[in-house]
């Protein structure tokens, strides 16, 4: 039966290098996908090509790609990834100009297009809101973006076409596995037990090393060896949707059940409904059994019919937020903090123009777990100070008066200011009839 091994080069946007190419040369894989996504990432992605229209693709694209295309040629490894964000198509020109630069021959590079339809958004302005069940048009701000989540077809329809690299833009975290394995064994679109079966396989991938123990790690609970070392994983995976999620021995972390669990239920609305682009997936019934160490088989996946929308992500400017923080330490410490507290207080009473959402922290004190009651023999503490306005310069003022806290409060020192505008996000759903789905090459 036919076997293909797919690796994860990344589960967000910054992650690290290291471990993706350790995987590239040691893993014997097939396939890497590259998920580098999130809501307000593609959001910000958004503004940067609106300030440049050469710019909108991950920052770090190029930096992965010097090293990773040189592995991918050298191993007949294809790489697949969403950190186009919104520019996909000026990726994939930079991604062939650096695989030309580095004497890369007959590199297939290809670009998935169709998930922006920032440009014609207003024409949605009456659909529901996930989030809070309003029409998208009560949100009254600047909306500056709107990227849908596709699925697998356009990654399908380059890999048919031989493409070696592919880059996309908002292409949904499973989707990127899950492509390979429609297009290598031949998978109906409609066959909804073995879509949800390579959803199910996509989403223990996706986050890469959230599943080889980061994020799962709880000094005392439960223990990660070489956490500093962590290995990404990787799944071999038949015909049949059976395999095995792994990683490479030499490396640190572990694939065990509860890590594999732990991953299945990470973001998920409902286990026996999880919505995808592709399908509906079905996780209620899965099971992991242990193989060997760092060896976890997964079965009992399922789905059902996709829905006939996409869920669109629209990013727009929500006000500023202007925050400063001071430190306070030695005797008598957390009570100067609290005296500098309240005169910041008091100086923001008095702006004439409206704050929301003030927070005043102690950090490390109250501003995770506040029992009401304050701690003794602290030698140090953190005052934040933030704060909601419309406008950045109304925002500075909030920043400003924690930094005149140097010489108009008690003692303290090490303040810092910033003034930043605040991107939210607004979910809808839109047919998926409206949209249409474009595949570029570049060869080099």
């Amino acid at each position: 039966m036919k076997k293909i091994r797919i690796g994860s080069g990344a589960g967000y946007a910054g992650d690290r290098l290291e471990p993706a190419l350790e995987l590239m040369e040691h893993g014997n894989l097939n396939y890497i996908c590259f998920e580098g996504l999130a809501e307000r990432t593609i959001a910000l992605a958004q503004k940067a090509k609106k300030a440049n229209p050469e710019k909108g693709y991950n920052d770090l694209l190029l930096y992965r790609m010097e090293k990773v295309l040189p592995l991918a040629h050298k191993n007949k490894i294809k790489v697949i990834t969403n950190m186009g964000a919104a520019n996909p198509k000026k990726a994939m020109e930079e991604v062939a100009k650096l695989a030309t630069t580095l004497g890369l021959k007959n590199l297939k590079v290809a670009a998935v297009l169709g998930d922006d339809i920032s440009n014609k958004i207003q024409e949605y302005a009456n659909e529901t809101v996930i989030e809070t069940g309003k029409p998208l048009s009560e949100t009254n701000k600047d909306m500056f973006s709107a990227n849908a989540y596709l699925g697998c077809e356009g990654i399908v329809e380059a890999l048919s076409n031989k493409a070696d690299i592919i880059i996309t833009g908002r292409v949904a975290d499973p989707s990127l596995f899950l492509a390979p394995m429609l297009y290598e064994f031949g998978w109906e679109k409609t066959n909804w037990e073995k879509m949800g079966k390579g959803t199910m396989i996509g989403h223990l991938l996706e986050c890469a090393g959230q599943v080889t123990g980061g994020y799962f790690a709880d000094p005392g609970i439960k223990e990660v060896p070489n956490l500093w070392n962590l290995g990404f994983p990787l799944v071999e995976v038949n015909e049949a949707g059976e395999g095995f999620i792994t990683k490479l021995n030499h490396t640190g972390g572990m694939v065990t059940t509860a890590t594999c669990t732990e991953q299945l239920l990470y973001e998920i609305h409902d286990p026996e409904n999880y919505i995808t682009p592709d399908c509906t997936a079905d996780f209620s019934k899965v099971t992991f059994k242990e193989l060997q160490k760092d060896i976890i088989e997964f079965s009992g996946a399922s789905g059902k019919s996709a829905t006939p929308t996409y869920k669109v992500s629209v990013g727009y400017l929500n006000g500023f937020i202007g925050e400063g923080q001071i430190s306070y330490g030695g005797p008598n410490c957390i009570a100067r903090a609290i005296l500098a507290k309240e005169i910041v207080e008091k100086r923001l009473e008095n702006l004439p123009f409206v704050i929301s959402e003030l927070r005043c922290d102690l950090i490390g004190i109250n501003s995770l777990f506040d029992t009401g009651e304050m701690p003794k023999e602290i030698n140090e503490v953190r005052l934040r100070v933030a704060g909601k306005t419309n406008t950045k310069e109304q925002a500075q003022f909030i920043a400003n008066e924690v930094e005149t806290l140097y010489t108009n409060g008690p003692y303290g020192g090490g303040a810092t200011k910033k003034a930043d505008e605040i991107i939210s996000i607004a979910s809808i759903l839109v047919p998926k009839e409206d949209f249409e789905i474009n595949v570029l090459y570049k060869t080099t």
